[in-house]
């Protein structure tokens, strides 16, 4: 929370005057050399980015202040994933930047935050000696003693996870904030262990999160100006909070309608759902408000059932077929985007096609797409040999973005001619003459300025062009 600190108070007085926009301000607008200054990256998954929210807010607490400027920084943290064996290797090579900013300036801190922390640890302390501090997901509270051992000359180290903390009493710091959009964690954790996946592993078993703390955050950040908001969880749909107070449970359905009904101009997005969980409850739902975004995030990993049930996602192919029409039989204008990996252990030629007619059946508006990488402690690599040639594993994850792709165009020229409500979210990357927005499927729409609409605004949107990535539309009056 916002207490009584002088240079939270400062932050956060700067976070409401530019809606969340704290970085966007000069360096010399707030540099002063008697604080410290903490610089952060986060790799990953939007938890990441939102867990680095909740870090930036303690280390206010304690004194520290956001920086763009590595070099000015009196601590660099990276908070990790991984996912991918691509992203450890995105990691290291920003340890060895990092490692000569420290070189530099003498006094400077290193840190790892994340996904990352608990595996790697040992190598980047001990044996390559690239950070001074290594902090696991649920033991952000930590930070401040951890460096102070830091400043005593000791490593600090916190990894342990924990079956209770959620930081539902940490009101996140914004970063990079577009003052429009903001994330809220919702759970933490996973217990579906999918074999393929680190996470459990990482970031503990589920818990979540008060609710009555999430409409608090959602009201807070709705009265100072946001008017979107992500619900988030490793798998929301398993959310589960009941109050001691009362016995009464509130389950993903309840929660969401609650939200909503913050205000009619808040939108409500989600993320992620897993198909063994998402309830017609939740659909129905969805359906009842406007203002819940008619978009799901809904990972398929493989079209077949012998490779989902090697995987371990306890669903087979007809079950997520099942719901994929359940979706658009109750909210008929939803997209739905997914998650595919290529070349699982002891995928057939056979088993890839089905995954490749997955796309056009569940009709995705667009997907996430890897080729199997294994992670080292998941069920998969102590399993099954990682037996599919990578130069195998490339070709069919190009033949699922070739699929991904037509299926998007298609999606997105069926859109042609249709008015959407957009909410601005700012200038559009290519040009500051047009606007980019997102309408309820998540489909970004860029579309020409004109006045008095501005950044925050909704606005009525008519499709009049598309890419397989992109909408392009004009104003309605």
């Amino acid at each position: 929370m916002y207490n009584d600190n002088p240079t939270l108070d400062k932050l956060k007085q700067l976070d409401e005057q530019k809606q969340g926009e704290v970085f966007e301000l000069s360096e010399a607008d707030f540099y002063d050399p008697n604080y410290k200054y903490f610089y952060i990256e986060s790799y990953g998954c939007q938890m990441n980015f939102s867990d680095s929210e909740i870090v930036a807010s303690i280390l206010a607490e304690s004194g520290y202040r956001p920086t763009r400027q590595m070099e000015l920084s009196d601590l660099i943290l990276i908070n990790t994933c991984s996912i991918r064996e691509k992203a450890e290797e995105t990691v290291r090579k920003r340890l060895r930047v990092f490692d000569k900013v420290k070189r530099n300036k003498p006094g400077t801190m290193v840190g790892v935050l994340g996904c990352m922390a608990e595996r790697l640890k040992k190598k980047w302390l001990e044996e390559e000696k690239l950070v001074d501090l290594v902090v696991g997901p649920d033991a952000y509270r930590d930070l401040p003693n951890l460096l102070n051992e830091v400043e005593g000359g000791d490593k600090g180290i916190n990894v342990i996870l924990s079956r209770e903390e959620t930081y539902a009493d940490i009101s996140p710091l914004r970063l990079d904030s577009n003052g429009v959009s903001a994330f809220i964690s919702i759970m933490r954790g996973c217990d579906n262990m999918c074999s393929f996946c680190v996470v459990p592993f990482t970031r503990g078993r589920e818990r979540s999160r008060n609710a009555f703390s999430i409409l608090a955050e959602a009201n807070d950040l709705f009265e100072r100006g946001y008017r979107e908001v992500t619900l988030l969880g490793q798998n929301v749909d398993s959310y589960k909070w009941e109050n001691p107070e009362s016995g009464e449970s509130v389950n993903f359905a309840m929660l969401l309608e609650m939200v909503a009904k913050v205000d009619p101009d808040l939108r409500v997005r989600f993320s992620t759902s897993h198909p063994k969980d998402i309830t017609d409850e939740v659909l129905h739902k969805m359906a009842a408000y406007e203002n819940i975004c008619k978009y799901i995030h809904l990972p398929v990993q493989s079209g077949n059932s012998r490779i989902l049930e090697l995987m371990n996602r306890t669903y087979d192919r007809q079950w997520y077929l099942e719901r994929i029409d359940a979706i658009y039989r109750i909210i008929p204008d939803c997209a739905v985007s997914s998650d595919i990996i290529a070349g699982f252990c002891s995928e057939t030629e056979e088993e890839h096609q089905d995954t490749l007619s997955m796309i056009p059946l569940a009709n995705y508006s667009m997907s996430y797409m890897f080729f199997y990488s294994e992670r080292p402690g998941t069920l998969a690599a102590r399993k099954y040999p990682d037996d599919i040639p990578t130069e195998v594993k490339k070709r069919r994850l190009q033949e699922i973005i070739d699929i991904q792709t037509q299926v998007s165009f298609k999606h997105n020229q069926a859109d042609i001619g249709k008015v959407f409500k957009v909410l601005i979210e700012g200038d559009s990357r290519k040009s500051t003459d047009d606007f980019k927005g997102r309408n309820s499927q998540n489909k970004m729409i860029v579309f020409p300025k004109q006045s008095p609409y501005k950044t925050g605004d909704y606005v009525q949107v008519r499709v009049t062009d598309a890419t397989s990535a992109t909408l392009i539309g004009e104003l309605v009056s």
